[in-house]
């Protein structure tokens, strides 16, 4: 079966990401990133009394998220990114725009990256 690419305007190549300045990351030493979130809400809540679970979550990306999140610096395009990423990765070249658009979406939608709003 083939897979079905979505076509990227061009104008999503230029955007330039900005990471979430309220979300506190580390780089271990294995340079793998990790990244903090604050479990808030009402479930979050019950789980934290009845449960025990952490008010904390931290986050580890694997190697392909954390060396991208290296390169979210308010500079780079999307395109830079690509690049960035396949200098890193040649092995996997062909994957890497389905990745990379895949990752900034996981990353927007929970708040640990912001469209700027301009160049």
């Amino acid at each position: 079966m083939k897979q079905r690419t979505k076509k990227l305007s061009a104008n999503y190549m230029d955007l330039i990401f900005t990471r979430n300045q309220d979300r506190v990351w580390r780089q271990k030493e294995d340079g793998i990133i990790e990244i903090d979130m604050e479990n808030k809400g009402f479930f979050n809540s019950i789980a934290q009394k009845f449960f025990k679970k952490p008010r904390i979550s931290h986050i580890s990306l694997d190697k392909y998220g954390s060396q991208l999140w290296l390169g979210i610096d308010g500079k780079n395009s999307v395109n830079d990114l690509l690049k960035i990423m396949e200098e890193a990765f040649p092995a996997e070249k062909d994957k890497m725009l389905n990745r990379i658009v895949q990752f900034l979406a996981t990353l927007e939608v929970h708040a640990f990256i912001f469209r700027n709003k301009s160049k």
